[in-house]
């Protein structure tokens, strides 16, 4: 039995990815902010993230699933949106987010036989796509993609495998209504990438599709 640990699980993508999951009989720790019913990770916070380590103590995660993010610049404009403190909420969820999931259950990824991280990015950080706009979102996915690079470099050593994932346009309260896939197709999109994700492929940065996206 597969078990994986997804961030920001409570919605969205997060649950779709944990639903799935589950249905095929994997085991899921589902975690999330505040989430009834959920292992309680917030992703800015250490002490969060030293709180659910201890809790899971040398129990193995074989697929570890960087997830949780926030798109909140939505619709600001150049002249007079973009405050610092949107910069540093978003940062502190996309970038460093990431990289504390990663250093916090690190040691419960060497425990497995065929151990795997995913990190959730998007098109949006690519550097072939600039059409202006979400200058914050799209930044801080830039620096998720770069940030999954280099992960992928110090732990080939060690056989874990990095991937880094555009999900997708999706139909979710960040996607909006009028996106081109649910959440549900995105999900199993995403493991199908995941499960083929190796340590000869690791720092890859793909589509949901199965497409290679140009970083």
């Amino acid at each position: 039995m597969t078990r994986v640990m997804i961030t920001g699980a409570n919605r969205g993508i997060g649950a779709a990815l944990a639903s799935a999951y589950a249905s095929r009989g994997d085991h899921v720790i589902a975690t999330a902010r505040n989430a009834t019913g959920l292992p309680d990770l917030d992703v800015t916070s250490p002490s969060s993230h030293r709180a659910l380590a201890s809790t899971l103590g040398g129990e193995r995660i074989d697929t570890l699933i960087c997830n949780a993010g926030v798109y909140l610049d939505k619709h600001q404009t150049l002249s007079d949106g973009y405050s610092e403190d949107m910069w540093a909420k978003s940062f502190a969820v996309n970038v460093t987010g990431v990289f504390l999931t990663v250093q916090s259950f690190l040691s419960n990824v060497q425990l497995s036989d065929r151990p795997r991280i995913a990190i959730i990015s998007s098109q949006m950080g690519s550097d072939t796509r600039a059409p202006g706009g979400s200058y914050i979102y799209r930044a801080s996915k830039a620096a998720a993609l770069n940030l999954g690079r280099n992960l992928a470099t110090d732990l080939k050593h060690l056989k874990i495998a990095v991937g880094i994932y555009h999900p997708g346009w999706v139909t979710t309260d960040m996607g909006g209504s009028n996106a081109e896939i649910t959440p549900d197709a995105a999900a199993h999109g995403l493991i199908e990438r995941i499960d083929a994700l190796t340590v000869e492929n690791t720092g890859c940065f793909e589509t949901w599709d199965g497409r290679a996206h140009p970083y």
